[in-house]
């Protein structure tokens, strides 16, 4: 607990952290509008494996409701094709040649509802994380300080430093979910 700066940025990294973690899966909702990311999930089973879509395939966005991706090998055409089909994210891929192109369908209200609240529980998680950061960092203050490493006064200090990051990286979230919603909902 010596260097207190490198402990504050520790912290600061940690909650950060969740945030990142956050927006990465704010990327998988669909919205309605077409995102190379709505596919980052889809693993394809080829060449014995299983492998990202995006390692046998070139994925782009021609249009805003249509994806389309360039398979590099002709023999996994069907193996991508089945992969999305199977993914659940209710997407039906129309293969020409070694091009798969996919129309995204408009979302109904009661979908966007839905979305809605998986990106809240989203954001719970991620504020759960951030929580769990500073339960973790003051645990460690109390323990430094009891065992003689900082004084009292300063334990007191270093606490509410730790809030005031809890706070700005909540506030983060919170912003980002709002953004997020807006986003869902816009028709």
């Amino acid at each position: 607990m010596s260097d207190i700066n490198g402990t504050r940025k520790d912290i600061d990294h940690r909650m950060a952290r969740a945030v990142e973690v956050l927006l990465e899966e704010f990327g998988g909702l669909r919205t309605g509008r077409a995102a190379a990311s709505l596919l980052d999930p889809i693993q394809v089973n080829c060449y014995g494996a299983n492998m990202p879509l995006n390692q046998v395939g070139s994925v782009s966005v021609p249009e805003a409701r249509m994806l389309s991706i360039q398979v590099w090998d002709k023999s996994n055409v069907k193996a991508v094709e089945k992969a999305i089909i199977d993914s659940g994210l209710g997407l039906n891929p129309a293969v020409d040649g070694t091009l798969v192109r996919i129309p995204i369908p408009p979302l109904s209200e009661e979908r966007r509802q839905e979305l809605v609240k998986v990106a809240g529980k989203y954001a719970e998680e991620a504020k759960v994380a951030v929580r769990n950061v500073r339960r973790s960092a003051l645990d460690d203050l109390k323990k430094a300080e009891k065992d003689g490493d900082i004084p009292q006064d300063a334990l007191h200090d270093y606490s509410e430093e730790v809030q005031e990051l809890t706070d700005k990286h909540i506030a983060d979230i919170d912003e980002a979910l709002a953004n997020k919603e807006q986003e869902i909902m816009q028709v």
